[in-house]
């Protein structure tokens, strides 16, 4: 079995958890002999490709083709001269997303556009249509910085364009996007080659931002969910966000948990602490999502009653500045550190002098980084609104708003011996039966759903 799986980043370069995750399932479904190309907008040549096949979309050219629309075509004939012939010139591509649009156009009409003007490819070479095509070149290739900034619904709408022409080059049996950032590219992958579309929901935008969501990104979201043939969610959670926020049936809803990659062998359980006080960790993305703030709170009130502890929170967001601002105002600057984004080896160091984790998401569709922590022997303390809390036993569960709560855990896990040994004595062996292979083989069982709807699963 063939899979093209689309995705936005992959080790070592990577913003957060999703390319983790991918990396992992990649690895898991090559040792369930699934093959897998792998295209991320930008490919870098230092990347792990012993277990897919990796297609930068920067290196694939695009075409170009011009067709000539007589006034007999109904679906033109209103824009133009009826004495007259239309001629346009298009990007190759299978879907109904850009083609018409230039990227300012995208970020301000597409949630009208997912579901209109659908004269598509298709639908002129299969005769639909009066067009008739008079060029066929290539035009090069298109540019992908392959990070989160400023030009970014840009770079997900030349992404689409691409997919398009990826999906006609190589032979696959089933397309798998994940997060909205490639829904637009599975779509147009399939409607390219008419393979089942499985998306893979790692977070939704009510996760990202709350109520005060991004229409656009949530019309993305929703249209990759209905094209979809399958939809695969993180955790319990993120399922009933996806049936009950976006609308989707039920019954093409499935939840696949995540695991953990394998500690490395590295020289991390060697490193020992320059200080003597604990180290309580939050390690993320400093955003709305992560509730960086209630972390800061709690601190303040476990320094209240403890100075033998020294509090870090590694990562980057937008509410990094804030945060930094927000801990001085609360006086507690000289025991609280910020270190910015950490990847690899790094975040193997930073766990390794860890006492405690501390994960006080406000809403995380799964969270790998728990697993890691524990897996690093590290005590962790997570939001009950998190998909990994469904699977953790050995866990300390608190509301993210309950930083009194949190407070208590933090203060209990630093002071009392005795209390972190059992989830140190017990955490590790749990983590470590959450195998990306057996993900991989739910994962699997899915795709032969999908090719041979009446066959057992395996």
């Amino acid at each position: 079995m063939r899979v093209l799986m689309f995705g936005w980043e992959f080790p070592p370069h990577i913003s957060g958890g999703l390319g983790t995750a991918c990396y992992g399932m990649t690895r898991g479904l090559a040792y369930r002999d699934v093959e897998v190309i792998f295209v991320v907008p930008k490919s870098y040549g230092d990347e792990d490709q012993s277990s897919v096949k990796l297609v930068g979309a920067s290196q694939v050219p695009v075409k170009k083709r011009t067709y000539v629309f007589t006034p007999e075509n109904p679906r033109v004939e209103e824009k133009v001269n009826s004495s007259q012939s239309y001629e346009m010139t298009y990007i190759e591509v299978g879907s109904n997303l850009l083609p018409y649009l230039s990227p300012e156009e995208f970020q301000k009409y597409s949630h009208e556009h997912f579901r209109k003007n659908e004269l598509t490819i298709k639908e002129i070479e299969q005769g639909n249509s009066a067009g008739t095509s008079v060029l066929t070149e290539v035009v090069g290739t298109l540019d992908f910085s392959g990070k989160y900034g400023p030009d970014l619904m840009q770079e997900v709408s030349n992404y689409a364009l691409v997919s398009s022409e990826i999906a006609h080059e190589h032979s696959f049996d089933i397309i798998h996007a994940h997060d909205w950032l490639t829904y637009p590219a599975g779509i147009a992958a399939k409607r390219m080659s008419g393979k089942p579309l499985v998306v893979h929901v790692h977070a939704t935008e009510f996760d990202r931002t709350g109520e005060n969501y991004n229409t656009i990104v949530y019309d993305i979201e929703k249209s990759g969910m209905e094209e979809a043939d399958l939809v695969i969610t993180v955790s319990n959670l993120t399922r009933n966000i996806v049936i009950n926020r976006y609308g989707i049936n039920p019954e093409k809803v499935v939840t696949v948990y995540n695991a953990v990659e394998p500690g490395a062998d590295n020289n991390a359980d060697t490193l020992t602490k320059s200080v003597e006080e604990k180290v309580v960790t939050f390690l993320g993305r400093i955003t709305y999502q992560k509730g960086p703030e209630y972390f800061m709170e709690a601190a303040n009130k476990v320094l209240k009653h403890s100075n033998n502890v020294r509090f870090v929170m590694a990562g980057s967001g937008d509410l990094l500045r804030k945060m930094i601002r927000y801990a001085s105002r609360l006086g507690i600057t000289e025991k609280f550190h910020f270190t910015d984004f950490l990847k690899g080896q790094d975040v193997d160091n930073m766990f390794a002098i860890s006492d405690v984790y501390v994960m006080p998401s406000v809403s995380e569709p799964f969270g790998i980084s728990p697993l890691e922590a524990m897996r690093s022997n590290v005590p962790v303390i997570i939001s009950k609104q998190s998909g990994v809390s469904e699977i953790l036993k050995h866990a300390i569960k608190i509301d993210f708003w309950d930083v009194d709560a949190m407070a208590d855990a933090i203060y209990g896990l630093i002071t009392y011996e005795s209390l972190p040994l059992m989830f140190l004595q017990y955490g590790r062996d749990e983590v470590n039966s959450l195998k990306w292979e057996n993900a991989a083989l739910q994962i699997k069982n899915q795709y032969m759903n999908l090719l041979y709807p009446s066959n057992t699963p395996l």
